[in-house]
């Protein structure tokens, strides 16, 4: 089993809505990253998609969209995105997704010898700095804590932690913030995060930081080929990439 990522698809069959206009190397962006997909990922994959899935403003035009996901190979974890505006009650958004699908939202999923944990997040720049900000940033604390003591519960002997934001955790510069501390304090292994576009991919973080790996895999940071973040050795351990 191999655990791949990728966030911000930010679909549109239903609400077309042409990535393109983004810049030209959005141009085709869904059917370049289905043709990698194929390629590299199994049915008994994991894939983890960050956030931004959707355009799509109400959940019966999301449907179209999920569609296509679940159509390609291997196992999906979906996770709420800043634009995912079609995202409403976690029941609602469950039926909707159906079989090869876990939404992840206060909980956990446990894929072999790794446990997956995470939540949306929210920007840790200090131009986001104002009271409302920071309610929703004490908020998605809050829902991470709630996600890795789920984790922990499912936690084996030998299990890798990983962890599935939107946001980065922590700002331009890398600085500690209330989402790294609650992080490293888990012992978590590896973070996958995405958001970042554009001329704000300078400031993406791929690495160690403070003892945890962290992954950017916004789709067009990856050239829209999923990135794989761990995979299943011979002797059944998770290795972390």
């Amino acid at each position: 089993m191999k655990i791949f990522a990728i966030s911000d698809l930010h679909l549109s069959k239903a609400c077309p809505k042409p990535m393109n206009i983004f810049g030209p190397h959005w141009e085709g962006h869904w059917e370049r990253v289905q043709e990698r997909w194929k390629a590299k990922v199994g049915e008994e994959d994991v894939v983890l998609i960050g956030g931004d899935i959707s355009w799509a403003m109400s959940l019966e035009d999301a449907r179209a969209d999920l569609a296509e996901i679940g159509a390609l190979p291997g196992k999906k974890v979906l996770l709420r995105g800043n634009h995912d505006y079609w995202w409403g009650s976690l029941s609602r958004v469950r039926e909707a997704a159906g079989p090869g699908f876990f939404v992840l939202q206060n909980d956990s999923l446990r894929c072999g010898k790794a446990v997956i944990a995470g939540t949306r997040g929210w920007s840790c720049a200090a131009s986001a700095s104002t009271a409302q900000d920071e309610k929703i940033l004490r908020r998605e604390a809050q829902r991470l804590e709630l996600s890795l003591a789920h984790a922990a519960r499912q936690r084996q002997e030998g299990d890798r932690l990983l962890v599935m934001m939107h946001y980065p955790p922590f700002n331009d510069k890398q600085e500690p913030s209330v989402l790294t501390e609650i992080l490293e304090s888990a012992g978590v292994d590896q973070v996958s995060y995405g958001h970042l576009h554009g001329p704000h991919l300078a400031f993406a973080f791929e690495g160690e930081l403070r003892g945890v790996r962290y992954r950017m895999v916004s789709c067009d940071y990856l050239r829209c080929d999923p990135a794989m973040l761990a995979r299943e050795t011979e002797d059944g351990a998770m290795e972390i990439l």
